[in-house]
């Protein structure tokens, strides 16, 4: 199912709850005078007990299913189904049962499932069990689905054959289903930012390495005091720019490594670049995602130093805007065609226009919204101007976070 579709399917879950809810109230004030007011109709406190139980089993599926997760969402499930027993399967053997009769009844489980599982439909059928005393008679086996196909089954046992029974089954096995494919679509994300990360970091061009040392070598004799800065510079660079954990990181952690940049950019041009930082300090906490503001300053450096003799000057600045952090990076050299550079943010990267644009551009409208994407103000000849615009209090939506 696809992100539209998870959209989708939310929007007619909360449409159809939501009807419940004036169903209930509609009903109320037909026939209202034994409600308690403050307890609500009978309508009111099913669907709000509904929407609790619910919301209690949402964030340990959103994990996925495996044994822990199964563990910690049955107990709630049963008792969203209110049946005698509850077991969650996935393709080869029991995750968790919840409810009396495991001691015979779970070693049955993956018989009765294989023909939901090859199929992917909903059954019923009689428990098989012997024991008059045991109240599982009945079972109604549901498939749970996601990107890849049937991942398992919810298995809900009742003390009779119903068709109400069944119905409800199989609808909470399809809500299940739906946490599932969200937590897949998680992972995917998760996947999708390392390797956005991991094109960032292939971004740092092994020219601008070789230049780099080239540059430190060059001071070696010379200076050779600002040889060993420029080394630590680019260790602290190298080390920084290729760690191996965190998507986001503080605005004060990302500057440095700028700074170190642009230090070793420094070393190579010389006078022909000019840097400018302005900072405000009250925004050095604030979190932004990792490496998403160094393909902005090399880009600029890139730009507004090609065919210009006579150098260029490239402004970073950093303020406050109330509820948000403000980012610039400003460069006078030879700017873009507006054109190429929709064409660029459309992640068609047209040659020679690198990634690093629609790179930040596609991960600041992810974790934040696509209202907080890339402001570019640009022209041929008339320099290039990037805003960012970062949430202070809003560090970024985790991809695990339900």
């Amino acid at each position: 199912m696809s992100g539209i579709a998870l959209a989708a399917a939310a929007a007619a879950g909360a449409v159809l709850l939501a009807a419940g809810f004036v169903l209930g109230r509609f009903a109320a004030r037909r026939g209202g005078r034994d409600a308690d007011p403050d307890l609500g109709t009978p309508v009111e406190r099913a669907t709000f007990h509904t929407l609790h139980t619910a919301s209690l089993a949402a964030p340990p599926l959103r994990a996925g299913l495996t044994e822990e997760t199964a563990r910690r969402a049955a107990r709630t499930l049963r008792s969203l189904l209110g049946t005698e027993a509850l077991c969650l399967t996935d393709r080869g053997a029991v995750l968790a049962w919840d409810g009396p009769g495991e001691d015979h009844h779970r070693a049955h489980v993956p018989a009765q499932a294989a023909e939901t599982l090859g199929t992917g439909r909903s059954r019923s059928a009689d428990s098989g069990c012997a024991d008059p005393a045991c109240p599982l008679r009945w079972a109604v086996i549901a498939p749970l689905t996601g990107e890849d196909g049937v991942l398992g089954a919810l298995v809900a046992y009742g003390s009779r054959e119903s068709a109400v029974l069944v119905r409800a089954a199989t609808e909470v096995a399809r809500w299940v289903s739906v946490q599932l494919e969200l937590a897949e679509l998680d992972r995917s994300r998760t996947r999708i930012v390392e390797a956005e990360i991991k094109a960032l970091r292939a971004q740092i061009s092994p020219h601008f390495i070789f230049n780099s040392l080239a540059a430190i070598a060059s001071f070696v004799r010379t200076d050779p005091e600002r040889a060993r800065e420029l080394l630590l510079e680019f260790a602290d660079f190298t080390r920084y720019s290729f760690r191996r954990h965190g998507e986001f990181a503080q605005l004060a952690d990302e500057l440095r490594s700028i700074e170190q940049y642009l230090a070793l950019a420094g070393a190579r041009f010389g006078d022909r670049l000019k840097v400018t930082l302005q900072i405000a300090p009250e925004v050095l906490p604030v979190t932004l995602p990792f490496l998403c503001l160094q393909p902005l300053v090399e880009n600029a450096v890139k730009h507004g130093l090609q065919d210009r003799e006579k150098g260029c000057r490239v402004v970073i600045a950093a303020r406050d805007a109330g509820a948000e952090a403000v980012v610039t990076v400003e460069d006078d050299g030879i700017g873009m065609d507006p054109e190429l550079l929709r064409a660029v943010l459309r992640g068609e990267h047209p040659a020679g226009a690198g990634i690093g644009l629609s790179n930040v551009d596609e991960r600041l409208r992810q974790v934040y919204g696509t209202e907080y994407g890339l402001v570019i103000e640009t022209g041929v000849g008339a320099g290039m101007k990037v805003t960012v615009r970062i949430p202070k209090y809003r560090p970024g939506v985790h991809p695990s976070a339900p």
